[in-house]
């Protein structure tokens, strides 16, 4: 007689006046004692879903969510960013603490907090868009608008491959109300989301919705990314909609940067393929590329002209109708495809008002599969 998983998959319904075409949640998973097939089902409806919830996971520990994070990558065993959260320059110093016992997962969220995981006395703090975008929104009306904070993959981009996937467990969410996030990019757009909910868009999506031209730009570009990406842009501010940076000539000099490995500069396809669908994603990190190398091997340096033509080939993929905005419960957990979708959070939180999340990541045993 053969065996069969518990684990069932069912699409997330979208809401309504939504387009999205991707999520899933799974039940009847056992994650502390996965076996083969289970793995197998999970893995499939990753590359097939993009972002997978599985719900009521409080008592998840720290070394099981590790173990379930590299079952997609057996190789890795070293957090996605590295050394790169413990340089204080790093735009990401201040909002990962990490986990004493297990140091590939890391705490984030808002608010004090006693005693979590053998981190004692810390305080967390939600990203705010306020300290990275150009404009942002008057601090009057901060409780009930928000935007989107930074789009981006979890990448150190620099030494390191980018992780497969990212996990994500909600451990503690504060009951607040919604909020209207606004793009404030001159379209009108905006979006109703929960407060402090992970917003997602598929990278497949987005490729798909380019012309058969920019389709061919896409499958024939490398981007060549900043080496110590979240140093050299730490001065630099973003654009409303969140979608990569202003040029302002604000970027770290590399002479005032870390010492910088030229083998260790990160030059990366535009297009990721997916290994199971085989369907291209148009997968860059918006904030972080200094260079394109085009089909006839022009680079093109100018950052001004290189943010443009990268925010104009990704902006339609962060319509309101395509964002997944997860209104997180106590006790989900997200496993998503780190190669095929971007994310940010959004929203404020109040003193009082405390948030815990645990994220792992692991830096990839080899690149994204290209077109």
């Amino acid at each position: 007689m053969a065996i069969k998983s518990r684990i069932t998959v069912h699409k997330i319904t979208p809401p309504k006046g939504s387009d999205i075409d991707f999520g899933a949640e799974l039940r009847g998973a056992d994650l502390d004692n996965i076996t083969e097939l289970d793995f197998d089902i999970i893995r499939r409806a990753l590359y097939e879903n993009q972002v997978l919830i599985f719900k009521n996971q409080q008592n998840l520990s720290p070394k099981a969510q590790y173990e379930l994070t590299r079952l997609f990558d057996p190789a890795v065993t070293s957090y996605g960013h590295g050394a790169t959260l413990d340089a204080k320059k790093s735009i990401l110093h201040p909002d990962l603490k990490t986990i004493p016992h297990q140091p590939q997962v890391q705490v984030i969220g808002n608010g004090p907090i006693a005693d979590y995981e053998g981190l004692e006395n810390i305080t967390l703090k939600h990203p705010h868009h306020k300290t990275f975008h150009k404009h942002p929104i008057d601090p009057a009306s901060d409780r009930d608008h928000t935007r989107f904070y930074r789009w981006h993959i979890d990448a150190a981009l620099y030494g390191l491959h980018p992780p497969l996937v990212t996990t994500l467990l909600a451990v503690q969410v504060p009951q607040t109300s919604p909020q209207t996030l606004h793009y404030d990019d001159g379209t009108g757009d905006e979006l109703q989301v929960s407060r402090g909910s992970t917003a997602f868009v598929s990278s497949y999506r987005t490729y798909d919705l380019l012309s058969a031209e920019d389709q061919l730009f896409a499958r024939t570009t490398k981007v060549q990314y900043a080496p110590h990406p979240y140093i050299w842009m730490s001065r630099a501010k973003s654009r409303s909609d969140g979608l990569g940076l202003i040029s302002e000539g604000l970027e770290t000099p590399h002479a005032e940067l870390p010492r910088i490995e030229e083998g260790k500069i990160q030059v990366l396809p535009m297009c990721w393929r997916n290994p199971v669908t085989g369907r291209l994603a148009l997968q860059v990190h918006p904030s972080a590329p200094e260079k394109l190398i085009l089909a006839d091997g022009t680079v093109v340096e100018d950052l001004e002209a290189v943010r443009g033509m990268v925010h104009r080939v990704q902006r339609p993929g962060i319509a309101p109708h395509l964002v997944l905005a997860l209104e997180w419960e106590e006790g989900d957990l997200a496993v998503f495809n780190n190669h095929g979708v971007l994310h940010t959070v959004t929203g404020s939180f109040e003193q009082g008002e405390v948030r815990v999340f645990r994220q792992c990541n692991l830096a990839g045993s080899e690149g994204p599969l290209g077109p």
